[in-house]
């Protein structure tokens, strides 16, 4: 058996990568490539509303500016939806019809619906358990939820017809191996609702890492809806995010090529030097 880490990064394509995004991609990429595993990519373009026409393409190319190298091929959300249905209908009874809008429900979700939906059912949803989901994670320690209790019954397929997040990322996690997530921590709270899954579905439960999230001046994380600037394929792109990420590099990789920046990263990538914070102002 490979024992090797098999880690990942999953965009969605919804415009071009931010310094936010890239962040993901260089901590994942490190993670995995500096120990000899392997990095994968997948673009998570599930909800098609909100897929922006060529941003997928864009990433890729930008990556590869980047140099960075992932391993196989890129996998794309929507063409696995028959995997998601299939995961969905193995959750057996813990999966149920749910009529409740949007605008029904104030909250938690108390489950309304577990006996029975009330009319025209318009999602499903999947019980949750009145007792503490808690994982450590390599950043940020420790972290714990009760799901019935600060979540309820999350939905797994939409009223609009897509899957949900929830689901399509713990079937694509085990489906392609990976063993290492490392993500912002503005999913660290989506974790436990997935390790639930993982739980029902009988699948490992990766190791966890969540960085701290960039944010601007007003406390916002950097993301398209922040009009945050899109990266560039320059040196400083990468040399900004190892700073941010705490490991330090020396400004005279700033003055050569890409592939000697990759090399003393791949040599002195520290995990554990990363400032174990949620947030953290970004200086550009």
């Amino acid at each position: 058996m490979d024992s090797k880490p098999v880690g990942r990064f999953a965009p969605s394509p919804t415009g071009p990568l931010h310094f936010g995004s890239i962040l993901a991609a260089v901590a994942s990429y490190l993670d995995a490539k500096s120990v000899g595993g392997k990095w994968l990519v997948r673009i998570e373009d599930v909800d098609e509303a909100r897929t922006v026409s060529g941003a997928a393409e864009g990433m890729l190319n930008l990556l590869e500016q980047l140099g960075m190298e992932w391993d196989g091929e890129v996998l794309y959300q929507s063409r696995r939806t028959h995997l998601y249905r299939e995961a969905m209908a193995a959750l057996g009874g813990f999966a149920y019809p749910c009529s409740c809008s949007r605008r029904e429900i104030e909250g938690i979700y108390r489950g309304t619906c577990r006996n029975g939906a009330k009319g025209e059912a318009k999602s499903v949803r999947v019980r949750v358990d009145d007792e503490k989901t808690s994982f450590v994670d390599l950043i940020q320690g420790e972290y714990a939820q009760n799901l019935e209790k600060e979540v309820g019954d999350f939905v797994l397929f939409r009223a609009d017809g897509f899957f949900a997040y929830q689901l399509a990322v713990v079937v694509d996690d085990w489906d392609q191996g990976v063993t290492r997530v490392v993500r912002g921590a503005d999913l660290l709270d989506s974790t436990p609702r997935q390790i639930h899954l993982q739980r029902l579905l009988g699948f490992d439960m990766p190791i966890y890492a969540h960085l701290p999230v960039a944010i601007n001046e007003k406390g916002e994380k950097l993301s398209k809806q922040t009009q945050a600037e899109a990266a560039g394929p320059e040196i400083r792109t990468l040399f900004r995010s190892l700073n941010f990420l705490g490991q330090d590099p020396p400004d005279a990789l700033l003055e050569g090529d890409i592939p000697a920046f990759w090399n003393w990263a791949m040599n002195n990538w520290d995990l554990d030097r990363i400032p174990k914070l949620k947030t953290i102002l970004e200086k550009a």
